[in-house]
């Protein structure tokens, strides 16, 4: 692809997401998440295969359904309330339409099929594109109108989410499907508490962030796409190897990493709610997430012995993002300790 359509597609993308964060009016957003929807496509169909074209025809069609629903239940709340203001979401039939509209494109349970099949067609860079920059624009709308959603539903598909998103992760070889069930289980975390503490549900998407763009740097600098790629890693890159074993932990939310501090806070506030069963219901699910984690750990570090290759050619990467990588780990890894700043600005 050429580089000024390149920079042309990446600017269209963080201008379609601006304008849907900084909007106040119904219309302004949706177009943002539309300009994101069509800067995207052409980034999935650019590897020339039937895998991509197929990924890139899934998530259009979805997408364009879940834009199509966002707009017809801003409509109706429009003709009911007479306001196209985000915050004005009254009506309790334009409010569920728009929660399904939202689930659809964020990829919640069960609206999450086409989740795993568009990442499994599309390289890493679009993958890591795919999984954290274009969750921000539908994330913000829901935290935006998170006080008036039903919040019944969203604990309904949390749960779901965080079930499916670890039953669908165990038998999995592909890393990007892997990482697909991880980015559904994490989603139902943010839901599940975005109607009682929307600050909660910010700090575990920012956290998510983190983790997530560390593993897919990792594993674009390691070209591992399968387990069975990733059980060499050792001979690549030692260091590297061992701290994707300490991002896949802050993942599954093992403390003293960095995934733990969310999964914490957010149990906490649900039996301040009074919701003890589903608070347990949601860390036994968290457990079935933790096992394919700790099954990759065991790939990486068990499968193949850390020697020197017996291959003439040498293992290099070129050294892009050399930069980048230590410090999404060192936030993988290190954020526990500021906890109680965290809690303090609760």
């Amino acid at each position: 692809m050429s580089p000024y359509a390149l920079s042309m597609l990446m600017s269209s993308l963080a201008v379609g997401t601006i304008v849907t964060l900084s909007s106040h009016h119904w219309f302004l957003a949706w177009m943002g998440l539309e300009i994101n929807t069509l800067a995207i496509i052409p980034l999935m169909t650019k590897m020339h295969h039937p895998r991509a074209t197929e990924s890139a025809t899934k998530y259009f069609l979805t997408q364009a359904t879940a834009s199509a629903l966002i707009l017809f239940s801003t409509t109706i709340n429009a003709w009911m309330t007479g306001e196209w203001t985000i915050m004005n979401m009254t009506n309790p039939t334009p409010t569920v339409i728009l929660t399904l509209a939202l689930a659809i494109k964020l990829g919640i349970a069960p609206f999450h099929l086409w989740l795993p099949d568009v990442l499994q067609g599309l390289n890493m860079l679009t993958c890591l594109i795919l999984s954290t920059w274009q969750k921000l624009a539908p994330m913000a709308l829901m935290m935006l109108t998170s006080h008036q959603l039903n919040t019944s539903l969203l604990i309904a598909m949390a749960l779901m989410s965080t079930i499916i998103g670890g039953w669908g992760g165990l038998n999995q070889t592909q890393m990007r499907k892997i990482m697909a069930y991880s980015s559904i289980a994490h989603l139902g975390w943010m839901i599940l508490v975005i109607s009682f503490a929307p600050n909660l549900a910010l700090l575990n998407l920012l956290i998510y962030l983190v983790l997530t763009s560390s593993m897919f740097l990792m594993l674009m600098t390691l070209n591992s796409t399968n387990t069975n790629k990733l059980s060499i890693s050792w001979l690549k890159t030692p260091t590297l190897a061992a701290s994707m074993m300490v991002t896949l932990m802050a993942l599954g939310g093992l403390p003293p990493t960095s995934g733990f501090l969310p999964k914490w806070l957010i149990l906490q506030e649900m039996t301040k709610q009074h919701l003890g069963a589903l608070s347990a219901l949601m860390a036994m699910s968290a457990l079935l997430s933790l096992f394919f984690y700790i099954r990759l750990s065991y790939t990486i570090s068990m499968t193949s012995p850390p020697n020197i290759s017996n291959s003439s050619l040498t293992w290099r990467k070129k050294k892009n993002l050399t930069y980048v990588i230590p410090i999404l780990i060192i936030m993988s890894a290190t954020m526990m300790p500021i906890t109680p700043t965290l809690l303090l600005l609760n």
